[in-house]
């Protein structure tokens, strides 16, 4: 059984003679992946929940309605939705040394990545509290509820389900992004891929970093069925 361990790194050095040897960079870039997923989950969920309610109450059929910042808040979204995230890299340098001290590694990847996702992620919320039955809201209204109790036992639980999943489709598009900010040298798996593998054309790096990405996106897609699973059984029983 011993005997085979050795013949098993002895095929990996022949079929991945250039990822092998850098298997530790393999791992610290995967951290740094992670890591600037977890900031940007944080940060940009956080807002961009924030945002999209926001929107949702103070639109048309909103119960704050506000047409003045539904508009505001609707065409800052557009706007940044619409500027393509690489341009976006670039834009955002002086921002990002002013709140970091540099342009380069993770934390300053961050920081664009959490920006553009933002917009996005609030737009999503929009399209998932806007499925919440109308008659629900106007019940809660009815009974004298407050318009945070609306927001919070009405929109968020009874959306929930929703939330996740354009949570979910929003994790996989921000998982994109981490390596997309390789190109800048943001770190993580990207740069592994772009710096150690593409542009020295050793491509095997470029399937490792590859694979690892998509690993990744499986093991966040099966978190969140799992979440999504778990939510629709707690609204069927209550």
């Amino acid at each position: 059984m011993n005997d085979q361990f050795p013949n098993f790194s002895s095929s990996l050095e022949k079929w991945l003679p250039n990822a092998w040897p850098i298997l530790d960079e393999f791992i610290v870039a995967t951290i740094e992946t992670l890591y600037m997923l977890g900031l940007t989950i944080l940060f940009a969920g956080l807002l961009g929940l924030m945002l999209g309610v926001i929107i949702v109450v103070t639109g048309p059929k909103g119960i704050l309605k506000n047409k003045w910042i539904y508009q505001g808040l609707d065409s800052f979204i557009n706007i940044f939705r619409s500027i393509p995230f690489i341009i976006l890299l670039a834009l955002l340098v002086p921002f990002t040394r002013m709140i970091v001290n540099t342009s380069i590694g993770p934390t300053a990847a961050a920081v664009p990545i959490i920006v553009g996702t933002i917009p996005f992620f609030a737009r999503q919320v929009e399209i998932a509290l806007l499925e919440v039955d109308e008659g629900v809201v106007e019940a809660a209204q009815a009974m004298g509820s407050s318009p945070w109790d609306i927001i919070w036992r009405v929109y968020i639980r009874e959306g929930l389900g929703s939330l996740l999943r354009v949570s979910a489709s929003t994790v996989i598009n921000v998982i994109g992004l981490t390596a997309m900010a390789g190109v800048v040298a943001g770190g993580g798996l990207g740069t592994v891929a772009i710096a150690r593998g593409y542009q020295r054309s050793r491509f095997d790096v470029v399937i490792v970093a590859t694979l690892l990405i998509l690993l990744i996106v499986l093991v966040s897609q099966l978190l969140f069925s799992w979440l999504i699973r778990k939510a629709e059984k707690h609204k069927r029983k209550h």
